[in-house]
C-alpha cells in the first residue's frame, strides 16, 4: 500500500504534537485522524480500522504506571489484531519502546523526530503490512549502518543492523554482549556514527586493562600533584567524551570497588578529578561491552546489579562468527581486498577448497581470527588464487597432534606452551605475538599472568 492511499490515526495527549503530525501527513496520506484522549480508542476502532496508528508511549490521564503506551497497545491489539502500530517515545522510554516491538508494535520513533524519518517509518510499516514482512526479513546493505568493516547478510546481523538504526538516535545506554573478536567495538562506533552525537567525540577505554591505581585517573582525570607522577592537570576520558559517546570495553572485568566509583559518576553525571574537590558535569552517551554472558553479570559476587541496570537500557548480543553462515565468505573476501590493497598485491579469489575450509572451521577467535588468517594468506601467497593450504588458522586454536604426553594434552598446558612459542618466535614482542595468536594485547597479558609466564 502506498502512503497516499493510507488512513492514519494519531493518538497523543500533546496538542502540539498532534498539530505537527497532521500538518506533516495531511499532504501525504488519504486521511489523518488525531485523538488526544486514549480512552476514545475503543469507540474509534469499533467504527473503523486504520492502515497505520501512531501511538504515544505516555499519557497524563487514566493510567499512571509509566508504561501507558504498552497498555494501550495491548488494547489496540485486542480490538484490531492486524493493526500496524508505530510507537512515539521519548529518550527516557526507549526500553519500553523496545518491549513494545515484542508485544506487536511495528516500529517506534523517538521525539524529537526528523520528518523524513517519520514518513519513512510509516511507508515501511505499510509495506510490511502489505507483504507480511517481519523485522527479520529486512534487507540491509553496507550503507544502512555506517562503517565499511561492519558487514553481514545473515539474519542475525540484519537484526543487529535494525536495532542500531532504532536505538542510535536515542541517548539510551547500550550494553553489547559477545565473544572476543566478534566486532563489538565496530557496533559501538556504528551506534555513535548514526547518533545525534556523531559530530562529537567517540572515546574508547579498555577498562579491563586499567589497574586500580590508574582507573580513577584515566577515567576521571587528575590535578597536578595529586600523586607522584601527576606533573600537570589532566582531563579524564569522561570529560574528553563530553557531548559525545564514551565506550567502555571489557566492562565485565572491573573490580567491585571500581564499579562503585563508576556507578556514582553515572548517577550524578559529574566527575571529580583526583586531587580536586570541584565536580565537573559531563554529558555523555554510554556504551559498554563485555564477553561475559549476561547471567554472569547478574552475579552480585562479581558485578553490582544496580550497575548492570544502569548500563543496560538496551542490550545487543553479537553472534559468534560460526553462527553467521555465509557471512564468513563475505568477510573473507572483504579482508582479501583490504590486504591486497595494503600490500600492493593483485586482487585474489578463493578456490572451492578454500571456501569449504572456511565454512567448516569453527572460528573460536571469531572475526578477528578470520581477519588475521586472511592477512597471513595474502602476505605468504604469490598466487592470485588462494587454496585451502594457504589458510593457516591460529595455532592457539588448532588441535594438537595426538603424540604428546597425557599431561601435555591438557588444554591449559597446550595454551601455555603455544603462547610461549609464539612469544619466543617474536623475541618477546607482545603486540606481534598477540596479533599472530588472534588475541588483543590485553587478553594476551591476562593469559601471561594466568600462567605466570
Amino acid at each position: 500500500m502506498v502512503l497516499k492511499n493510507a488512513s492514519i490515526l494519531v493518538i497523543d495527549d500533546d496538542t502540539d504534537v498532534l498539530t505537527a503530525v497532521k500538518l506533516l501527513l495531511k499532504p501525504e496520506a488519504a486521511e489523518v485522524l488525531t485523538e488526544k484522549n486514549p480512552e476514545n480508542i475503543r469507540s474509534i476502532l469499533t467504527r473503523k480500522s486504520y492502515d497505520c496508528i501512531l501511538l504515544d508511549m505516555n499519557f497524563t490521564a487514566s493510567i499512571h504506571t509509566g508504561n501507558e503506551g504498552l497498555y494501550w497497545l495491548r488494547k489496540i491489539r485486542e480490538l484490531r489484531p492486524d493493526a500496524s502500530v508505530i510507537m512515539i517515545t521519548a529518550y527516557g522510554d526507549i526500553d519500553l519502546a523496545v518491549r513494545s516491538l515484542k508485544e506487536g508494535a511495528s516500529d517506534f520513533v523517538v521525539k524529537p523526530w526528523h520528518n523524513e524519518k517519520l514518513i519513512a517509518s510509516i511507508r515501511e510499516t505499510l509495506r510490511k503490512k502489505e507483504t507480511g514482512a517481519t523485522a527479520a526479513s529486512y534487507t540491509y546493505t553496507r550503507d544502512s549502518v555506517i562503517g565499511k568493516e561492519l558487514l553481514g547478510e545473515s539474519e542475525a546481523m540484519k537484526d543487529i543492523f535494525h536495532k542500531i538504526d532504532k536505538i542510535a538516535p536515542t541517548d539510551a545506554n547500550i550494553l553489547i554482549l559477545g565473544e572476543n573478536g566478534t566486532g563489538k567495538d565496530l557496533i559501538a562506533k556504528a551506534i555513535h556514527q548514526k547518533s545525534l552525537r556523531a559530530a562529537q567525540p567517540f572515546v574508547k577505554v579498555d577498562v579491563g586493562a586499567l589497574t586500580e591505581s590508574l582507573f580513577e585517573s584515566e577515567l576521571f582525570g587528575h590535578r597536578k600533584g595529586a600523586f607522584t607522577d601527576a606533573r600537570e592537570d589532566r582531563m579524564g576520558r569522561f570529560e574528553a567524551a563530553d557531548k559525545g559517546t564514551l565506550f567502555l570495553d571489557e566492562i565485565g572485568n572491573i573490580s567491585l570497588q571500581q564499579q562503585a566509583k563508576l556507578l556514582s559518576v553515572l548517577q550524578n553525571r559529574q566527575v571529580t578529578r583526583l586531587g580536586s574537590n570541584q565536580p565537573v558535569p559531563v554529558d555523555i552517551r554510554l556504551i559498554c561491552a563485555t564477553n561475559l554472558p549476561i547471567q554472569e553479570l547478574a552475579n552480585e559476587n562479581r558485578f553490582r546489579k544496580d550497575l548492570v541496570y544502569r548500563i543496560n537500557t538496551v542490550e545487543i548480543t553479537v553472534p559468534p562468527l560460526r553462527k553467521r553462515g555465509e557471512d564468513i565468505i563475505l568477510l573473507a573476501k572483504h579482508f582479501a581486498q583490504v590486504y591486497a590493497e595494503k600490500y600492493l598485491k593483485p586482487q585474489v579469489r578463493f578456490d572451492h577448497s578454500a571456501m569449504e575450509k572456511l565454512r567448516r572451521y569453527h572460528f573460536p577467535g571469531n572475526v578477528r581470527e578470520l581477519q588475521y588468517t586472511i592477512e597471513r594468506a595474502l602476505i605468504m601467497s604469490d598466487q592470485d588464487t588462494l587454496g585451502s593450504e594457504d589458510l593457516i588458522f591460529s595455532p592457539l586454536e588448532s588441535a594438537p597432534l595426538l603424540s604428546a604426553e597425557p599431561d601435555e594434552l591438557r588444554l591449559s598446558t597446550l595454551e601455555k606452551n603455544t603462547i610461549l612459542k609464539v612469544i619466543e618466535k617474536h623475541n618477546g614482542n607482545i603486540t606481534k605475538a598477540a596479533k599472530e595468536l588472534g588475541l588483543t594485547r590485553t587478553a594476551l597479558y591476562r593469559r601471561i599472568s594466568k600462567y605466570d609466564i
